[in-house]
């Protein structure tokens, strides 16, 4: 049964109006994922940035809350398997509130073209 679903899209170009890259990353990304992307150029860090936050934005949706306690962007982490699939790792007290939920499966899906990236989340109970 579908707990939630959320959906977000964002033009790439205001990720590249940002005064610092740096501080936007470590204001949304968890530690995992700041490790990640410090390897990225910064044309593909500012995609991947958009993805990230376009993903957590779903996420936050999904749960029908946005961005605020206990759902926090910094413990919405989400990281690629093997093959490159986006998948939902969550951390903290976003964590405790998954369990306290019921929610047993995530599923995230995150898109890309030159001007935008699109995201898309769904919970499970």
């Amino acid at each position: 049964m579908i707990y939630g679903i959320g959906t977000d899209i964002i033009n790439i170009s205001r990720l590249k109006n940002i005064e610092s890259i740096k501080s936007f990353s470590k204001k949304i990304l968890s530690e995992d994922e700041l490790k990640i992307s410090s390897t990225y150029n910064e044309e593909k860090l500012i995609k991947h940035l958009a993805k990230q936050f376009a993903g957590k934005e779903a996420l936050s949706k999904a749960f029908g809350t946005g961005i605020r306690k206990p759902i926090l962007l910094k413990e919405l982490e989400i990281l690629r398997d093997k093959n490159g699939k986006p998948y939902f790792n969550p951390l903290g007290d976003v964590k405790k509130t998954i369990v306290s939920l019921g929610i047993t499966k995530t599923h995230v899906s995150l898109s890309d073209e030159s001007e935008y990236v699109i995201a898309f989340a769904i919970l499970e109970i």
